[in-house]
């Protein structure tokens, strides 16, 4: 994986860093994996806008994956790794021996005919789905369950991993992407490797229009606005706006906003710095 800076033979370009994808092995994705993925432009059931900023962007279509890696003990040949327009990291398809066709989110380093299988007697290479407590320690892992049973929760999106750091009794300990420390049940499945598609946070878009495509509207800055619609609002000339806040007054620096009674509280042995 790499990227590559434009030459700015256009406005929108002289800044643009773009992905290589030489990752990605196939154009078209496969027909009966993909679902129709409808836009709602930010309105409700009332036609209300209830979300601001969003609305436009490319016509999508969502790509099955599968999160739960349930086809325990059953091989899997990666067929093709592609780009997932409904996600940073790149996907691969699976081809299981049965016949069987899926999708799961690509771990860095997984290899077009490469064998991939997942359940308790699986080997904890890359793209192998485990029980955590299965996993030899120190291994880095992505896509982790938070409960026996539900699907990947953690640590899906492009670079990112978690690093098994010990097991006592039912729980693993596990050092999270966010520099948070938990423990999880070691009955949860997790996939062997970090997440596909790290040079992600490199690319820059270059110019507006590509935020559009995105179904991004342009966001009016709080500063801009006036003290009726946001606590940083108003004031005489350049006003700075205050201390940074959200539209509904909570500060955006450093402030805690996790419930000091949340019941998982007790699953968290050192919090995100």
């Amino acid at each position: 994986m790499s990227v590559r800076k434009l030459k700015p033979i256009t406005p929108g370009q002289r800044f643009r860093i773009v992905n290589e994808f030489d990752a990605v092995t196939a154009s078209k994705p496969e027909k009966s994996l993909l679902a129709p993925a409808k836009k709602s432009g930010g309105r409700n059931d009332r036609g209300k806008m209830t979300m601001r900023y969003t609305g436009g962007g490319h016509k999508q279509r969502y790509r099955i994956i599968d999160f739960k890696r349930d086809k325990s003990g059953v091989p899997a040949t990666v067929k093709t790794i592609e780009y997932d327009p409904n996600r940073t990291a790149f996907i691969a398809l699976l081809n299981y021996v049965d016949g069987e066709k899926r999708y799961i989110v690509a771990p860095n380093g997984l290899k077009v005919g490469q064998i991939v299988v997942s359940g308790e007697n699986a080997v904890p290479e890359i793209g192998n789905a485990l029980l955590l407590s299965e996993i030899p320690l120190g291994t880095i892992i992505s896509c982790i369950e938070l409960r026996p049973g539900q699907g990947a929760i953690l640590a899906r999106s492009a670079g990112s991993f978690a690093q098994l750091m010990a097991r006592d009794g039912k729980y693993a300990t596990l050092k999270m992407p966010s520099g948070e420390t938990r423990l999880i049940l070691v009955t949860c499945l997790a996939t062997i490797g970090a997440v596909s598609n790290s040079d992600h946070q490199l690319t820059v878009s270059g110019k507006a229009g590509r935020n559009r495509w995105l179904g991004r509207r342009p966001r009016t800055r709080p500063v801009a606005m006036n003290p009726v619609d946001h606590p940083m609002g108003g004031g005489e000339g350049r006003a700075s706006g205050g201390h940074p806040r959200s539209r509904k007054g909570i500060p955006a620096k450093g402030y805690r906003t996790r419930s000091k009674t949340k019941a998982t509280n007790k699953y968290i042995i050192e919090r995100r710095k």
